[in-house]
């Protein structure tokens, strides 16, 4: 009686559309599959702390390229000596300045292929390599090199900055000439540290996105 009353109970569900035909895998799949389907993991994002990061280490270059730059215009920089006296600029060796300071700016802005899509993958109009992923110690390695050599150097040149051959010999900025170069290139000093940290978070990242 009991096995009668179980059958009549499902087919009576099934004919009033009440419930699935449990002997039809077909019908009864979207039941047990659940209300979504799965979502495959995620590719891990970039805190935005290590973006800040990035823009931060690019943006150290800015006051000591913006000051370059000022004295190839012809701003009077406080230098006396025969190559950064104000009387060579405007001229010739205003191109090695704006150059050197443009180089250096693009050179900072690479640190932001550590944290956009451009430093995981090739863009598309790269010729015969766009669209191909860059392997991770092709990024990893020459940042955590330049990190070091940019720290090693801006270190050394802080600690010599008022030697007698630099901001202390004969013809180097005085009074607030010299207070504005060094606040010009102080920022440099963050760079070194800034491009280590935001190396060692795309190492991880791209690690664990495989």
């Amino acid at each position: 009686m009991r096995s009668t009353t179980i059958g009549t109970t499902a087919t009576g569900s099934t004919a009033t559309g009440a419930g699935p035909d449990l002997a039809r895998p077909d019908l009864a799949a979207p039941v047990s599959a659940g209300s979504a389907p799965a979502v495959p993991a995620a590719v891990p994002r970039v805190p935005r702390s290590v973006r800040l990061a990035a823009h931060a280490a690019a943006l150290t270059l800015v006051p000591s390229g913006l000051w370059r730059i000022a004295i190839a215009l012809g701003w009077d920089s406080g230098f006396t000596d025969e190559y950064l006296g104000p009387e060579n600029f405007p001229g010739l060796e205003s191109w090695y300045l704006i150059g050197l300071s443009l180089f250096a700016e693009a050179i900072g802005l690479l640190t932001l292929g550590l944290v956009h899509r451009w430093g995981e993958e090739l863009p598309r109009w790269v010729p015969a390599l766009g669209g191909r992923r860059i392997p991770v110690l092709a990024a990893v390695v020459p940042a955590s090199l330049g990190a070091a050599l940019v720290t090693l150097i801006t270190v050394a040149g802080a600690f010599g900055w008022n030697d007698t051959d630099n901001m202390s010999g004969p013809g180097a900025p005085e009074g607030v000439h010299y207070w504005v170069m060094t606040a010009c290139y102080l920022p440099l000093l963050a760079w070194g540290p800034l491009l280590a940290v935001v190396t060692v978070a795309y190492y991880r990242r791209r690690r664990r996105s495989g």
